[in-house]
């Protein structure tokens, strides 16, 4: 199942309308879609090397305004649908605390999500139901997306080929990674 996955993404990858597809799930993926732009990006950067900056742009682009949009869930739809529970169960003033302490780290927070494999989307909605300001949180996400995006493009134009046929060979084992790196961000976040 997981060879028919991996074909099929690599198919897709060469889609004449795949960029479309990628700004799409990067705008997404920012603020409430749980599978992440890299399913898209790769394979795309793996079949089309030449084009891997105008693919890491898109996403970039495309993910910051997906960013924008869980900002205005956070800042919208938060005291309608979370602020009432949080009431009733006397944690108002905690919550309180937690936006404050959260908009002074703002920028750390958004930062380290942004890059690393950590959901991006729950903290571009935490930055709008804590009211960060929005210059920052704009400025701080395309950094992070910038980084993250045009990282990852770089290694795989400057060692696409190698790693494709690393990943080919050993795609079971890439994946058993990938969700042991996806699970140690998810404890480092949680507990830093």
């Amino acid at each position: 199942m997981l060879r028919s996955l991996y074909d099929w993404t690599m198919r897709m990858s060469e889609h004449p309308r795949a960029i479309w597809i990628l700004a799409m799930v990067a705008f997404i993926e920012s603020s409430f879609f749980p599978i992440p732009v890299d399913v898209m990006l790769i394979p795309m950067v793996l079949s089309a090397r030449h084009r891997a900056w105008i693919y890491a742009s898109v996403a970039m682009t495309f993910s910051v305004l997906g960013g924008l949009f869980g900002y205005a869930i956070g800042m919208f739809a938060f005291e309608q649908i979370a602020e009432p529970a949080l009431i009733a169960l006397g944690k108002a003033d905690a919550m309180a605390e937690y936006a404050t302490r959260f908009n002074d780290m703002g920028f750390w927070t958004v930062l380290m999500a942004g890059i690393t494999p950590f959901p991006f989307k729950v903290i571009t909605i935490m930055s709008g139901a804590t009211a960060m300001p929005l210059w920052l949180f704009v400025s701080t996400a395309i950094i992070a997306r910038s980084v993250r995006f045009f990282l990852v493009c770089g290694l795989l134009y400057f060692f696409g080929p190698p790693i494709k046929s690393f990943i080919e060979r050993h795609l079971g084992w890439v994946f058993a990674a990938g969700l042991a790196v996806l699970f140690l961000g998810f404890l480092g976040v949680q507990y830093l």
